[in-house]
């Protein structure tokens, strides 16, 4: 099933990539850009030139699979790069912060929409 927690390792590929790569393409980055293997199960974070696009790849049991979220409003803030690993290595939590736009000043965040849930009645 799919799922990402806070036990995987998670790196920021660096510099911008074009989002319109698929799995395979993204593969190469990793492997060229990252010197990584997208087998050993951490996920690898691209995000565009925009940084409105962020795409997840992650390899599971039985596959690869590739998370996809694009912000209508505010952008993706990026955090400082790593020379030793050749990428951001980061946290679920640093994760959740850069997806949910969680400023380090408590009660702030980056715009962001919310989504618009229907009710059901039965």
């Amino acid at each position: 099933m799919f799922c990402l927690n806070d036990t995987m390792r998670y790196f920021l590929c660096p510099g911008r990539t074009d989002m319109r790569k698929g799995i395979s393409s993204l593969c190469g980055v990793v492997h060229e850009r990252m010197g990584c293997s997208v087998r050993n199960s951490d996920v690898f974070i691209f995000i565009g030139s925009s940084r409105k696009l962020m795409k997840l790849l992650h390899a599971e049991d039985g596959g690869l699979v590739m998370y996809v979220k694009r912000l209508e409003a505010g952008h993706f803030k990026v955090p400082e790069y790593d020379e030793k690993s050749r990428s951001y290595p980061m946290e679920w939590r640093d994760l959740v912060i850069m997806v949910e736009g969680i400023r380090e000043s408590p009660g702030q965040r980056l715009r962001r929409l919310r989504a618009e849930r229907n009710v059901y009645t039965v």
